[in-house]
């Protein structure tokens, strides 16, 4: 598959074992490593379902195993990143639907070294050229949080 092509259908990609960010499957989703990396260990859980839009339109039980999986992956980022990055401060965790058609959550871990005016803020209030700077784009480099998050999702759900 084409590196853009799994972007373009990233749960289909990851059903198909095809999206090379897949860290995990989980219960309702896929826990997944961000595609950009200004904060280390930023991860986004997919629902397995790409029809999904809401979390809303999943059965109460899905619902359930979707907000469950989120708390795990948060927890394993933050168990992660605690210990292998400097400066973790805490994780923030999100359900946003303004721009992706597919059930998603953010985990953004959080750390003491960002920008004083930014350190408090929504991460989405960063400037707009971390979000595609080369520098931040997921890379080799960050196989060690990746590694890290994943042998923690393997510890809780274990």
């Amino acid at each position: 598959m084409v590196a853009s092509e799994w972007r373009d259908d990233r749960i289909g990609s990851a059903l198909r074992g095809e999206n090379p960010t897949v860290m995990r499957r989980l219960d309702a989703g896929f826990a997944v490593i961000g595609d950009v990396q200004f904060l280390p260990g930023y991860s986004v859980l997919l629902t397995d379902d790409p029809l999904v839009e809401r979390l809303s339109e999943l059965p109460r039980s899905r619902r359930t195993a979707f907000l469950e999986d989120m708390a795990r992956l948060g927890e394993a980022v933050e168990r992660a990143c605690r210990r292998i990055e400097s400066g973790f401060r805490r994780v923030n965790l999100e359900i946003l639907g303004n721009a992706d058609g597919f059930l998603h959550a953010h985990v953004w871990p959080r750390y003491d070294w960002e920008p004083g005016d930014l350190v408090r803020m929504p991460v989405w209030l960063y400037p707009r050229e971390m979000w595609s700077a080369e520098r931040h784009a997921l890379g080799a480099r960050h196989d060690p949080v990746r590694e890290a998050i994943g042998q923690e999702l393997d510890r809780l759900t274990g």
